[in-house]
């Protein structure tokens, strides 16, 4: 057995991994307890990596127009489709889609190719979707992308204020590092959010704010600043430029950000003072505030107020943007948006000039290009007629997703390199298979601006390349093989470390051209490291601007619109990850949740006669959408969630942003995610059916028009689907699955009492299938095919409690039931629990739950008090 440190794939914690190895195949991973990011901790997505390293789904060999071809056929075949664009329409006819998921390697090839000898500033990211708001706010007010706090600051903060952040599910190592703190230290938790997430569990107050207020509850917060003596005005007067602008402009007065948030004033006063109060306060912020029409000013509100205080650039102080991806910083670095260069270098006369003598090419780009849903619009225009889309699921990610699909559906020329088969994939004509993680080799740059190496641990399957070889392949076929023709990823990384210093003289604090010229073997061996190399950001008050001074954003709050229809918000799940390429594949992933769900309050559930299980038809100005209901006190009246994770590959109309509208941030370009008007309306079921299989269920059974809903739950044995279907196609759809599978026996039972019927095929000695029919949608999507003793006794329908329990714990299994059990018989901590189940002992991600349950059940036995 090997054991490699590498680096997780999935958010921008950006932890260590110890991955353990044997006959090339990664057999268990752990937290790496050297890495700066999270000294040994790891997430359960983190812990299932193991599971996602699957062939299933995987692109293994590269296709032309659905065919396979060799690889040179296929460079050849891409680099004829671009050189025949560009002669006949030119370099802003073509365009690239890239993302977060890519090492920084892979971006920085790709971001010279097309910025700067193709000539196209058509390249942007994903990360426009997540992180371009904050992105812009840094730009605005400290003349760079540049993210002040460091995870060290944790260990030294006071207050903690988390915004638009559900940090315990999104970022949950730094949750649980925040959480010792405030055991530790008896640290403060403000959380504003409209939802009650699981981020509240550690709260001394959650302020529930309407959807997109975040910016009236800040400027009031400058306002107070001001109006209260707060101001440093030693740090204003001598490191930033703009402040009585900014103040004259914040004139919102308690009462009236009590009108405009839906918070009482007293709570707003509450935080007010508690931030004014406090000396080391860290804002950490997220997807809640940068998925939104304001973003960037939501994101410089914030900002305001740690400048106005001068709670910047000290150690425990300063505003904390959490990056959603592993390497979406990265990508901000080699300039992976249309409306930057590489290196943090600006796209200006100065600019081009020195990017052009770097790279030794007269092509490179004098101004931006076309951020994420223009450039779609581009492409559904006919403006851009080729895309190349490397690791990324527009069609299911991008607002409007019916739109995105329908562009590429008439693009002339779409290249997509991927890993996974997926929604994307579908509309390629030109498929190119790319190594996944734990197959290729670079970099990464978490939210603290660290950069770690993600290091190959198994050879990849068919004839999967690393991107930037496959960038590199098509340049040189191009004809710019000299300046693509890399011994190694080293070379690449090398030479985007000498950019970043070339012509610097400390204009740009992104400057890591010491590790420049690394050997093969210093870059196989290099350990995470931080920029800028010798100092903090601005501690020393001197910004990324022309004075070096920081800059106020005067913020001018715009009204919230207000109507009849409900607003839905969109975000993540616990134990899921984007688009589910990846997550999808682990079967334990699903056990904590497994279906797509409309969240909604009983009241608002109620006004359209819809219970816990119901299927909704939701609709908006975009599209539809058909969801189960799940119902919970977590929003206020008014409001719905819906997860973003879901797409075709699991359920038939799941994917949310097929009713988000494409309306985007002036500024950043990123779209508004979290605040869609919807209508809502009861679609009846006649009966939801459980059909458990060794294989996936074909397009022929499930694209009827007499099944409303299906979702895919990947199981142990193979797949779990849920149907919505009319009564009378039960007898066609088993016959059918009777039929795929090659049925040598079937046996069926009905329940006299309850109507609910069960069958069973056998192929030999094994259960090859199972359906079972119900009125009810199952709360636990994660049934396996039944064992041998259900088989001979198919007379009973009763499973059992804990079978149908949801997991809560899905690091070590643990069931909702098999905890209040526990809890009322005494574990009443989690600790406690621990002890007993060993559930929150290992990633922590289930310790908010833990504490719900064991309130909910200390509720119940104190109503049950009362009422005695």
């Amino acid at each position: 057995m090997t054991s490699i440190k590498t680096t997780c794939p999935y958010c921008g914690v950006g932890c260590g991994v110890d991955a353990t190895v044997n006959d090339d195949k990664l057999i268990a991973v752990s937290g790496d307890n050297s890495h700066p990011a999270n000294e040994g901790r790891l997430c359960v997505k983190g812990m299932a990596l193991p599971q996602t390293q699957s062939a299933e789904q995987r692109v293994l060999y590269p296709s032309v127009s659905g065919q396979r071809v060799s690889w040179p056929e296929a460079i050849q075949s891409a680099a004829m489709g671009l050189r025949e664009t560009l002669e006949q329409y030119g370099p802003d006819s073509v365009a690239m889609y890239l993302s977060g998921q890519l090492l920084t390697e892979d971006y920085y090839v790709a971001n010279k190719l097309m910025k700067g000898f193709i000539g196209s500033a058509n390249v942007d990211t994903n990360s426009r979707l997540c992180m371009s708001s904050a992105v812009s706010g840094h730009v605005r007010a400290f003349g760079e992308d540049v993210m002040p706090c460091d995870y060290e600051d944790l260990a030294h903060a006071e207050l903690f204020v988390f915004v638009g952040s559900n940090a315990a599910w999104t970022h949950p190592v730094i949750y649980q590092r925040i959480s010792d703190v405030v055991k530790k230290r008896g640290a403060r938790v403000v959380v504003i959010d409209p939802r009650a997430t699981a981020t509240c569990d550690i709260a001394d107050l959650h302020l529930p704010i309407s959807p997109g207020s975040d910016t009236a509850l800040f400027t009031g917060l400058l306002n107070y600043i001001q109006g209260n003596g707060y101001v440093d005005h030693q740090y204003v007067d001598q490191h930033t430029q703009g402040a009585e602008r900014a103040f004259a402009t914040a004139s919102l007065s308690i009462t009236e950000v009590a009108a405009a948030t839906g918070l009482s004033s007293q709570h707003i006063e509450d935080f007010y003072q508690l931030f004014c109060q406090t000396e080391r306060v860290i804002t950490l912020y997220s997807q809640g505030v940068n998925q939104a029409v304001d973003g960037t000013d939501k994101c410089n509100s914030i900002i305001n107020c740690h400048l106005a205080t001068g709670r910047i650039g000290n150690p425990g102080a300063g505003p904390f943007s959490l990056t959603g991806q592993p390497n979406a910083m990265g990508g901000r670095e080699v300039g992976g948006m249309a409306n930057t260069l590489a290196a943090h270098i600006n796209i200006d006369a100065h600019g081009t000039d020195l990017v052009s003598r770097f790279w030794r090419t007269p092509n490179v780009i004098t101004a931006p290009g076309a951020k994420a849903v223009e450039m779609f619009d581009k492409v559904a225009s006919g403006e851009i007629r080729a895309i190349w889309i490397m690791a990324t699921n527009p069609v299911v990610s991008l607002p409007d997703s019916g739109h995105i699909a329908a562009a590429l559906q008439q693009c002339p020329l779409v290249i997509v390199s991927d890993v996974a088969h997926t929604d994307t994939s579908q509309f390629a004509d030109i498929l190119l298979p790319a190594r996944a993680w734990g197959e290729k080799d670079g970099t990464v740059t978490n939210s603290e601006r660290r950069i770690s190496r993600q290091r190959a641990l198994v050879q990849a399957p068919g004839e999967a390349r690393a991107d930037w070889r496959i960038v590199s392949a098509v340049a040189s076929e191009l004809g710019y093989g000299a300046a693509f023709n890399y011994a190694g990823v080293h070379e690449v990384f090398s030479e985007h470390a000498a950019l970043s210093g070339f012509e610097n003289h400390g204009t740009r604090l992104f400057d890591i051209s010491e590790k420049a010229g690394l050997s093969k073997a210093r870059y196989d061996s290099l350990e995470p490291f931080q920029w800028p190399m010798a100092t903090r950001p601005f501690k020393d008050g001197a910004y990324s601007t022309p004075d070096q001074k920081a800059r106020f954003i005067a913020i001018d709050v715009q009204p919230q619109s207000t109507g009849p229809q409900l607003i839905l918000n969109t975000g993540r799940i616990r134990d899921q990850w984007h688009t589910m390429t990846r997550t999808g594949l682990a079967s334990s992933l699903f056990q904590h949740q497994g279906h797509p769900f409309l969240e909604m309050t009983a009241a608002d559930a109620s006004a359209r006669d819809l219970a816990m299980g119901d299927l909704a038809r939701v609709t908006s100005q975009a599209g539809v959408s058909y969801l189960p209901v799940y119902i919970n006190d977590r929003s206020a009246g008014g409001q719905v969630f819906v997860p973003m994770h879901w797409n075709l590959q699991f359920a038939s109309s799941g994917s949310v942003n097929r009713l988000v509208t494409a309306i985007t941030d002036p500024v950043s370009g990123q779209p508004a995610l979290k605040k869609t008007r919807v209508s809502i309306e009861k679609v009846p079921v006649e009966l939801w059916l459980r059909v458990n299989t060794t294989t996936d269920l074909p397009p022929s059974i499930l694209d009827r028009d007499t099944i409303n809903f299906w979702c895919r739950v990947p199981t142990q044995c193979g797949q779990s689907y849920d149907l919505a279907v009319s009564r009378d196609i039960f007898s066609q759809i088993e016959q059918c699955v009777s039929d795929l599978h090659g049925t040598e026996q079937t046996r069926s039972f009905c329940d006299s009492v309850s109507g609910e019927r069960r069958s069973h095929g056998v192929v030999g000695d094994a259960i090859v299938w199972s359906i079972h029919t119900s009125t009810v949608l199952s709360s636990n999507p994660t049934n396996d095919l039944p064992d041998t003793s259900e088989w001979r006794d198919l007379s009973s329908l009763q499973r059992s409690a804990e079978a149908m329990s949801p997991r809560v714990c899905t690091c070590y299994e643990v069931s909702e039931l098999s905890i209040v059990q526990a809890i009322q018989a005494g574990a009443d901590s989690p600790e406690k629990l621990g002890e007993r189940l060993r559930c929150g002992t290992n990633c922590g991600s289930c310790v908010p739950e833990l504490n719900r349950l064991i309130r909910d059940q200390s509720d119940s036995i104190q109503s049950k008090v009362v009422g005695a």
